[in-house]
């Protein structure tokens, strides 16, 4: 069941201004082509039944980590955020290595004793307090639903999936890659539905039998595994609530400005794949009470990966922390010019760290929490989901499963491997 029109979730695509545009998908994570078979991409791929070709994915060029007083750069090859640590702060350079190493070892062990702050994790190894804030930047923006901080164990997946593996693009966008996954699906003897949004699951004796449609069709079912969200799940079943826990609802969300330029981004000086920047030396990644905090954010340029042939259409995206509550409250005419006077706004922190676009913009358009919770259900509009995760998937109805971000899994390979995972280990 799929509440869209269109398959991905928070990694989909809608057609605006005769663009297709991507939402949610910067980078595929985890890209790894020579890995070892235990590596994430590696470990999904076989279970699809898949190879790395069938997903196109071109590499990065680089990525830039900009703060006030200082830059470091990375790419696909782990040395060089090494080196470069070690030339902007001396001493690191060994210190970000041993960080490596361990979380590799937590990897190894599938995470089992990891610490429950990632800022005290890093700390323990990296010794210089601004290098220990430019790292968390990139990792909390691509999977924290924590507020200035999260789990040991996530900070120590998406390290590894970041800056020890990398990042790649399929050259057209999610829309290939979710094209080939619903093929899978649908080889395998899967049916669809779309449009479908799940009102109610209905529960007797302890165990889902049927969920009840939005339409108020009814199906009936032996399992449920739900991609939802863990309150959004216990939100349709109030039996799901953990017993043990005290979920909420997460906070953080963003808006992004997708921008539409006249010419390749390169040829305006804009070189990074991807820039993660505060215009803080103190990270500060919490809910905000503007409508967006444009003190710092993530500016995109899909253009810039290795592709054998250039992209035919040219963006930047700059995704900034937003207020959910805003965005949801605005009337229509505070909506639409809010997304005007913000993005303005953010422009003129991006442009103080990387060259002026802005004549160049031929289209914009913006998503907001508000859309988020639109198209997804989420919640807040909350991207990462509760800051309460479900290892093990399993929820106090015997035969409901959660997968996905709230299972503690995160982008659009955690997000598939969870899938695989608990399914795998719940339902066959």
């Amino acid at each position: 069941m799929e509440r869209h029109y269109r398959v991905g979730g928070l990694n989909s695509f809608y057609r605006s201004g005769g663009y297709d545009l991507d939402v949610g998908l910067h980078a595929v994570t985890n890209y790894s082509p020579d890995g070892p078979k235990s590596a994430p991409m590696a470990r999904l791929l076989r279970r699809l039944r898949m190879t790395m070709s069938d997903l196109k994915l071109y590499p990065q060029k680089v990525s830039r980590i900009v703060f006030p007083d200082a830059t470091l750069e990375f790419t696909n090859d782990f040395e060089r955020l090494a080196r470069q640590s070690g030339e902007v702060f001396p001493g690191q350079e060994e210190n970000l290595r041993r960080l490596k190493d361990e979380v590799f070892r937590l990897y190894a062990n599938n995470f089992s004793g990891a610490p429950k702050s990632a800022r005290r994790f890093a700390s323990s190894f990296i010794t210089a307090p601004d290098l220990v804030e430019m790292l968390m930047c990139p990792v909390m923006f691509y999977g924290s639903a924590w507020e200035n901080d999260m789990e040991g164990g996530q900070f120590a997946l998406l390290f590894m999936s970041l800056y020890c593996e990398g990042f790649a693009r399929p050259k057209d966008g999610i829309r290939p890659i979710l094209d080939l996954l619903v093929e899978r699906y649908k080889n395998s003897g899967g049916e669809m539905r779309l449009r479908s949004g799940v009102q109610r699951i209905e529960v007797f004796k302890g165990k889902a039998v049927g969920v009840v449609l939005d339409n108020g069709d009814t199906i009936e079912c032996e399992a449920i595994l739900s991609s939802a969200g863990l309150m959004e799940t216990i939100k349709i079943c109030p039996e799901a609530r953990p017993l043990d826990l005290a979920p909420e609802a997460g906070r953080m969300s963003f808006v992004e400005s997708i921008n539409i330029i006249d010419r390749p981004a390169d040829e305006l000086g804009l070189d990074a794949s991807i820039t993660f920047f505060s215009a803080n030396r103190k990270f500060r990644y919490r809910r905000c009470d503007l409508p967006v905090d444009v003190q710092s954010g993530v500016i995109c340029v899909p253009g810039n990966f290795c592709y054998d042939e250039p992209p035919d259409t040219h963006m930047v995206r700059i995704t900034n922390i937003a207020d959910p509550k805003f965005w949801e409250e605005a009337g229509k005419a505070g909506y639409e010019k809010g997304k005007i006077e913000w993005r303005d706004k953010s422009l003129e922190v991006v442009e103080a760290i990387v060259p002026k676009f802005i004549d160049n913009v031929t289209y914009f358009d913006m998503f907001t929490p508000r859309t988020i919770r639109k198209f997804t259900g989420h919640i807040n509009g909350a991207v990462y989901g509760s800051p309460t995760k479900l290892g093990d998937g399993r929820t106090p109805v015997e035969n409901v499963f959660i997968c996905g971000t709230d299972q503690g899994y995160l982008g659009v390979v955690g997000s598939m491997i969870s899938g695989v995972e608990i399914a795998n280990q719940r339902l066959l």
